[in-house]
């Protein structure tokens, strides 16, 4: 079923574990992650970000999200990811994506305030709920592999203080150490930056750049006050792994596709602890 994210993140939360944010790219994707969440009866925050625009359009995403979203039981958030302007998430929110998100992290705090504040007010008006960015989750070119000591690019608890207050944003995505794509090694996460935040900040915490960052680490993520862990290089690479074993057709190889696919998403709702959400509507 489609839903907002609202309530949940807040149950998320009370009960300390983790949705996954799934990205997907195309029909099967979508298929499989919705497939595999009602399989394990377990909620699904599927998502589309903005930079996959190449490969499937913002109206395809749409559609397939909704229709795979509404053909299941648990509850599935359909969200637009990574959305960098204004004019696109207006699009996205009124196509039918419940949840949104404007990264703003690499603006000037000023402006990622103003602008996020801008799609706030409009996806209210709609019923949407709005995710917010600060601190900045690099592609590893600038990731915390090891154990580096540069925390600059952290999100400080002042900034998260005063970014939720002057925008309302209903989620918020923080910086602690990840990076998305591939790591060579393991990210070194600012659990004591986590903790400090998710105790003086009162809407729910978003995690980016969740792949390959470690099970124990992701697990005290999702335990310890992140609400939401975005997953996408893992289920790629899974897939891709799985497409390269021998197969005698076409049909073969989607199934071997859509099993890569599964596993990664089965292995992280344990690693996060998702729990079953009794939706009320």
């Amino acid at each position: 079923m489609l839903v907002s994210s609202r309530d949940l993140f807040q149950i998320a939360r009370k009960n300390s574990f983790a949705i996954p944010a799934a990205n997907f790219v195309d029909a099967l994707t979508a298929k499989v992650y919705t497939e595999t969440a009602e399989s394990c009866g377990l909620p699904l925050i599927l998502a589309y970000a903005q930079s996959h625009e190449a490969y499937l359009s913002i109206e395809e995403a749409a559609w397939i999200g909704k229709y795979y979203a509404e053909k299941v039981n648990v509850p599935v958030v359909l969200h637009l990811d990574h959305g960098s302007d204004f004019q696109f998430i207006k699009r996205g929110i009124d196509l039918g994506f419940s949840s949104v998100m404007f990264d703003g992290s690499s603006l000037p705090f000023k402006l990622n305030v103003q602008n996020t504040k801008e799609v706030v007010d409009y996806a209210h008006t709609k019923g949407v709920v709005v995710e917010g960015e600060i601190g900045h989750v690099g592609s590893n070119e600038i990731s915390y592999e090891g154990e580096s000591n540069d925390r600059s690019y952290d999100t400080t608890l002042e900034d998260a203080i005063n970014f939720v207050k002057e925008t309302n944003v209903d989620s918020l995505a923080i910086s602690i150490g990840t990076a998305h794509g591939k790591y060579t090694g393991e990210p070194s996460i600012n659990f004591d930056r986590l903790h400090e935040i998710s105790s003086h900040v009162t809407v729910p915490l978003v995690l980016h750049g969740g792949s390959s960052s470690g099970d124990q680490k992701l697990n005290r993520c999702a335990t310890e006050g992140m609400s939401k862990i975005n997953i996408f290089t893992d289920f790629i690479v899974s897939a891709h792994k799985k497409a390269k074993e021998p197969s005698q057709d076409y049909f073969e190889l989607i199934n071997q596709l859509e099993e890569g696919l599964k596993q990664v998403l089965v292995h992280y709702y344990k690693v996060f602890e998702t729990q079953p959400v009794q939706w009320k509507g």
